[in-house]
């Protein structure tokens, strides 16, 4: 089993990710911390340090490593199924679950997360609106690939991730009938 959660930065697949795989006694893998073990270095510091290209390069080859573990939940970053064929190959791999959120849930959960993002960086909490609007308006095609999609609301309590953990459970273990 391979369970691989997308969505836009700031949705809570790391922490929905974590939850899952303990509930579900998987291991679980975060793509960036991934490359970051692999490279020595954080996303947030390779990703200015080479660009973008080199940068989603690098992501795309260690997705196609890590979705051939065995058994695993897999949390990907926002911008990896939106290049080469990763939406695909992520279809193809495991069963793919979009976190969809509105823009202010994830506005809100970027505040909460106290982890600055470089693409965020400097930007006041309009701009931030407008970038998150215009850049989640570009990806959700993507992300409306996934095999199935979860409206998340804020994850703020242990019992709001813990209904988004169980309603991933129940839509894996009841996939919808082929007529």
């Amino acid at each position: 089993m391979r369970i691989i959660l997308i969505g836009y930065m700031g949705a809570g697949k790391t922490t929905v990710g974590r939850a899952l795989a303990k509930a579900l006694l998987l291991p679980f893998y975060d793509l960036d911390w991934y490359i970051a073990s692999r490279h020595h270095k954080n996303a947030e510091v390779l990703f200015p340090e080479i660009g973008e290209e080199a940068f989603r390069r690098i992501e795309h080859s260690l997705l196609h490593e890590v979705a051939e573990f065995d058994d695993v939940v897999l949390s990907c970053g926002g911008g990896t199924p939106c290049f080469f064929d990763n939406m695909d190959y992520i279809n193809r791999q495991g069963v793919s679950i979009y976190l969809r959120a509105s823009v202010d849930v994830l506005c809100q959960h970027l505040k909460m997360a106290r982890v600055q993002r470089p693409l965020l960086a400097g930007k006041t909490d309009e701009e931030v609106r407008r970038y998150i609007t215009a850049h989640l308006q570009e990806r959700e095609p993507f992300y409306l690939k996934a095999h199935h999609t979860v409206d998340i609301s804020l994850l703020d309590t242990h019992r709001r991730i813990d209904q988004t953990i169980q309603q991933i459970i129940h839509l894996i273990d009841n996939p919808p009938s082929k007529a």
